[in-house]
């Protein structure tokens, strides 16, 4: 060990003659002159095997409740919440969808949407590109995995409940 720490200082400090250098000790021949790593953990472990990242659909589909507020882009005549009244129902909607009060995503979409096309649908805006839908809704609906619900979403339309069927 000194003479491999004495080897180091004279190849830093540039000299490099072995007249200088002190007589290099020879380890018994039972002891190894270098001494072997403990063994890790990880160097024993069984490798991990990582799956690929699954690849982003070009299409998924889709249902929301949209919940729209006076002013909102297509509005219908009858709504007259206002944003802020109209973000709290949202909020309800996907608080009783997460703590399994509401259990049928369709049940509520005809229920409580005021989106009259999709109402109709059970809440499905069917199977779209991202380039299809207002960007806020796509880049909310593409980050789902299948069955999942997104956070409440705003766009010019109101807030969406969201979740992703396909």
């Amino acid at each position: 060990m000194r003479v491999a720490a004495f080897l180091c200082v004279a190849l830093a400090l540039g000299c490099d003659d072995q007249k200088t250098a002190p007589p290099v000790e020879s380890a018994p021949p039972s002891v190894s002159a270098t001494p072997t790593p403990p063994a890790t953990a990880a160097a024993t472990a069984t490798p991990t095997v990582v799956a690929a990242p699954k690849p982003i659909p070009d299409r998924i589909g889709c249902q929301h409740v949209l919940v729209a507020y006076k002013g909102a882009k297509n509005a219908p005549a009858g709504v007259t919440r206002s944003k802020a009244e109209a973000k709290v129902r949202a909020e309800k909607i996907l608080q009783d969808l997460k703590d399994g009060k509401t259990k049928d995503f369709a049940a509520v979409a005809k229920e409580f949407s005021d989106d009259p096309g999709s109402a109709g649908r059970l809440g499905s805006v069917g199977k779209f590109k991202r380039d299809e839908m207002t960007k806020t809704f796509s880049d909310a609906a593409f980050l789902l995995q299948v069955d999942e619900l997104a956070p409440i979403t705003e766009s010019p339309f109101g807030f969406h409940v969201i979740k992703r069927f396909e």
